[in-house]
């Protein structure tokens, strides 16, 4: 069978409109497509493959389990999920942990515990969820209305009730929405699809106290600032503010499909047995995989590593800015970066895309307006230098029409 970007037409739902290139292999942080053309991935899988292509801690785990066992269900528990909680719990603020099979997946448990929590301590009349505008939580419909883009929620018929948004950083619009009628604010330590926008310092801690005046769960979504996107394990560690769940997934599996939801022992009693759960999650397989990428890039070098190349990159995108002038500002931390694009270009972000494909160099977009930066955490610095030396010639080609 010929496999080519036009069967993708004909037998796949048309919600995704892929590039035309088919990546059939990759290594480290190079990829190569069916006509061997080599790419250098500034994408990462969208901040999953958190070491690269084919890292062999990965790939010898997913062998080795690979002919141990597979699948069990829930009625019974594995060695390799086990494992891996224990290492998160011992890792973070969390005592207990929910396995499934993607972001998504953890953040609608997180809402799901949330409400039950509420609901079994304070009443019926504790319901109300705040969230932000330009938030990203995955696409379910639970998630997908809680997160604060309109244009991913719209057009479905009745949404779930009692959602609440207001702007991010915007402490005083927050402290008008919140109340003891709310059960839990969900926020990204970092805001991703949004836009790469930072919190600071004095809204988190905010957030943070007027949930504990209000009796609300602080749900931190870490599926893209998690296992060490920022420089931190958790985005949160950096942040002096400890959530009462965090969600987790993209990275943690290194591109191997897991989520995550962890929470403290008082919150986790709320969903006993039958409340909640999940076919595949916690699977020995994933849980391997995800077990090997914790360990890796849990280590002082690695989150080391991850600064340093920060300021690679940030360094780099600043001088190719010092010559083409299309970008008013580099945010965001660790190796989620996003290049905002200057009055000039606004809402071109899709044009540096497409250039830099055509240059041999995988990015991404968050928004029009935001050129996403979201590598391997141990990608290669003579591949950082390759790609931005890629990236400057895709500008060239955008600056001069």
């Amino acid at each position: 069978m010929q496999v080519t970007r036009e069967l993708f037409n004909d037998v796949m739902v048309p919600n995704y409109n892929p590039s035309e290139v088919i990546p059939v292999r990759g290594q480290g942080s190079r990829v190569w497509d069916q006509n061997d053309k080599e790419y250098i991935d500034f994408a990462g899988g969208i901040a999953v493959n958190c070491l690269g292509h084919c890292h062999p801690a990965l790939v010898s785990a997913l062998k080795e389990q690979g002919e141990k066992i597979w699948h069990l269900s829930n009625v019974m528990t594995n060695e390799p999920a086990l494992r891996l909680a224990k290492k998160m719990t011992d890792a973070t603020f969390a005592d207990k942990v929910y396995f499934a099979n993607s972001g998504a997946e953890a953040n609608e448990a997180a809402l799901k515990l949330a409400r039950r929590f509420a609901l079994d301590v304070y009443g019926d009349d504790k319901t109300q969820i705040i969230a932000f505008n330009k938030g990203f939580h995955g696409r379910t419909f639970f998630t997908v209305t809680v997160g604060g883009q309109a244009a991913y929620s719209d057009g479905f018929g009745p949404k779930p009730a009692a959602i609440d948004h207001c702007d991010y950083n915007d402490l005083a619009a927050f402290e008008k929405l919140i109340s003891d009628k709310t059960c839990a604010v969900m926020m990204e330590p970092l805001q991703g699809e949004g836009g790469i926008i930072s919190p600071n310092n004095e809204f988190m801690q905010g957030v943070r106290a007027l949930c504990d005046k209000h009796n609300a769960l602080l749900i931190f979504d870490e599926v893209q600032t998690g296992v060490g996107r920022t420089g931190a394990l958790y985005a949160y560690q950096d942040l002096d503010v400890t959530p009462d769940i965090l969600t987790t997934a993209k990275a943690l599996g290194g591109g191997f499909p897991i989520g995550a939801m962890i929470t403290t022992t008082a919150i986790a009693q709320h969903l006993k047995v039958g409340t909640h759960g999940s076919t595949y999650g916690g699977n020995p397989l994933a849980c391997a995989v995800a077990e090997a990428a914790f360990d890796t890039v849990n280590t002082a070098d690695v989150l080391a590593g991850v600064k340093q190349r920060e300021q690679l990159f940030r360094d780099g995108l600043n001088a190719i800015n010092a010559k083409f002038d299309v970008f008013s500002e580099v945010r965001g931390k660790g190796l989620l970066l996003g290049a905002v694009l200057n009055h000039k270009f606004e809402g071109r972000a899709r044009d540096f895309l497409v250039a830099s494909t055509k240059h041999g160099l995988m990015n991404l977009v968050a928004g029009t307006n935001v050129v996403r930066f979201t590598p391997s955490l141990v990608i290669p610095i003579e591949d950082i230098n390759e790609g931005l030396a890629r990236f400057e010639q895709a500008v060239a080609d955008v600056v001069n029409g």
